[in-house]
C-alpha cells in the first residue's frame, strides 16, 4: 500500500453534462471540470462556420507580390480587400 505523498492534489470534479452559455442562452452542453461556461463566441454564431468571410484585409501586398513572382494559383490567390472584393463565380 502506498502512502499518500504530501501535496498530491486530487483530480477535479467532472461535469458529464456542463452547460455553456453564449448571449444568455443555453448553446451546448459539454463534458468539463465546471458546472457552466460563459462564451463570446461559439460555432453557432462565428462567420468560419456559417460560410461567411468577415475578415478584411487592408493590404493585399504580400500577396500580389507572391502572385506576380509565382503566377496565378485560382482560388488560391483570390483574396477580398477593400478595394477589390473576391469575384465569386
Amino acid at each position: 500500500m502506498h502512502a499518500k505523498k504530501e501535496g498530491a492534489k486530487e483530480q477535479p470534479e467532472w461535469f458529464e453534462e456542463a452547460k455553456v452559455f453564449c448571449n444568455g442562452e443555453e448553446v451546448m452542453t459539454v463534458g468539463g471540470t465546471q458546472a457552466e461556461y460563459v462564451v463570446d463566441i461559439w460555432s453557432g454564431n462565428h462567420p468560419f462556420f456559417q460560410g461567411r468571410s468577415s475578415a478584411i484585409m487592408t493590404d493585399a501586398g504580400q500577396v500580389s507580390r507572391f502572385a506576380n513572382r509565382f503566377g496565378d494559383l485560382g482560388d488560391l490567390s483570390a483574396v477580398e480587400t477593400m478595394d477589390s472584393p473576391v469575384k465569386k463565380e
